[in-house]
């Protein structure tokens, strides 16, 4: 179960925000029950090779050879597949979600409903539970939408199960843990077994960039032309949240009484904050203070990963700051994860929102190159955000400043992945617009009130 509490640390920048008004959502309508898809006896020695997971900078001239045998693997998924049947059906229960006229408007699927509903037999997640755990895997839980499995183990156990090494690379002066070879399952588990979130640690990274620190003239009710209070350190004239208010014309839904008043907004992160540094920048502004909903809640999903450096606390910050600055009156939750050895601390996050139904938003400021990703995460995040988008969560993912030529810093960085995968990005693109009273992205500059 996830924990609620807060640490301390400061940062500062700023960013974005988003409140929408979601229906209640609704269990799904009984629906006949799903076949089981794994029809075989499990052989080990009849494989399939999970094509295009092997991360581009693990390259043998940076492998530092195979990590020990009992390097702990903690919280893996192994992502489940939908039928071909039950992928049309659930394209098309998105559309009519959309449709006015379809008896489906706006009927927000429950976790649990979309499982039942698009998941697989409940028989199947019971074999490749046992198969995991026949090579002595510890299985922590099935999702409640039935798409993926969480598990732990080490090393040596991935090696017997997946059939790849997990090797130790250093690149740029910094170490990395991933697997040398595409991963290999049991043929009689692919009907149901998509692939794995990717085995190894190179993260995707925050998208942000920091201009600077800033400086204002304190006491000084000299009547000037108008100049910009905030100029950093760099050069560079900062704004404020009325600023941002007056530029992208969120101040007539303020006076309308849409501020986020009632909503909730999950950001995601994989660092704790310093909950003193929220209320600095809320009274710096003059934003509301001191109210249930003015102070962020950090929900923790598993360890708590206290303060992380490397501009992880720093997101996680102006993230808060900015989604609490524009939808002034939304409660604003920090869901985190820690980072273990191989798993993503930030998609843990992700799954927690998601499977918990938690907020009718949710806010991401990740990024990362589309072959780092594999084609079993980017596979991952197709389903993930396909379940959001069934229980009528709107997702915002941040492009960054530089957006696709942030991954012309390597040979192996062509393509730019947003975390955000066609077709549903679309999809989720047009519904966040139709459907948010106030959606605030300063990443993109985009304001949509419908």
């Amino acid at each position: 179960m996830p924990r609620f509490r807060s640490k301390p640390q400061s940062a500062r920048s700023p960013f974005r925000a988003g409140a929408e008004t979601k229906l209640d959502s609704v269990t799904a309508s009984p629906t006949a029950a799903i076949p089981a898809r794994i029809t075989q006896a499990i052989d080990e020695t009849h494989l399939a090779r999970l094509q295009g997971n092997v991360h581009p900078l693990a390259r043998p001239e940076f492998d530092q050879g195979p990590v020990p045998s009992e390097l702990p693997m903690q919280r893996m998924l192994l992502v489940l597949r939908r039928s071909m049947e039950q992928e049309s059906a659930l394209a098309q229960l998105m559309v009519d979600q959309y449709n006015m006229a379809s008896a489906n408007y706006h009927k927000w699927l429950t976790p649990e409903g979309f499982g039942a509903q698009f998941g697989p037999a409940d028989a199947d997640i019971q074999t490749v539970t046992a198969w995991l755990q026949s090579h002595g895997f510890q299985v922590a839980k099935v999702s409640k939408g039935k798409v993926a499995i969480e598990f732990s183990g080490t090393a040596a156990q991935v090696l017997e199960a997946f059939h790849t090494e997990i090797h130790k690379f250093v690149v740029n002066g910094e170490t990395h843990f991933a697997n040398t070879s595409d991963p290999q399952v049991p043929v009689a588990l692919t009907p149901v077994v998509r692939g794995l979130a990717p085995l190894n640690n190179f993260r995707a990274r925050p998208a942000h960039r920091i201009a600077g620190e800033y400086t204002r003239s304190a006491g000084n009710t000299e009547v000037k032309s108008v100049n910009p209070e905030f100029t950093t350190s760099g050069g560079f004239f900062a704004i404020g949240p009325t600023d941002f208010a007056t530029i992208y014309n969120v101040a007539p839904l303020w006076a309308a009484g849409t501020d986020g008043t009632g909503q909730s907004i999950a950001v995601i992160g994989d660092s704790n904050i310093n909950q003193q540094d929220v209320t600095d920048f809320r009274t710096l502004f003059g934003l509301p203070t001191g109210g249930a909903a003015n102070t962020p809640i950090v929900v923790i999903d598993g360890a708590d990963p206290g303060i992380v450096s490397g501009g992880a606390e720093t997101e996680a910050l102006l993230d808060v700051e900015w989604s609490g600055a524009i939808a002034k009156g939304a409660q604003i939750h920090l869901v985190i994860a820690a980072d273990t050895d191989i798993a993503s601390g930030f998609l843990l996050a992700i799954v927690n929102v998601i499977d918990n139904n938690s907020d009718p938003i949710l806010s991401l400021s990740f990024g990362d190159c589309e072959p780092h990703e594999g084609a079993n995460n980017t596979g991952l995040w197709q389903v993930l955000w396909e379940q959001a988008a069934a229980e009528g969560i709107t997702v915002t993912v941040a492009s960054g400043d530089p957006g696709s030529a942030g991954c012309e810093t390597s040979p192996a960085q062509t393509r730019f992945l947003e975390l955000i995968r066609r077709p549903t990005a679309t999809a989720l693109w047009q519904q966040t617009k139709r459907r948010s009273l106030l959606w605030v992205a300063a990443v993109v500059a985009v304001i949509a009130s419908r």
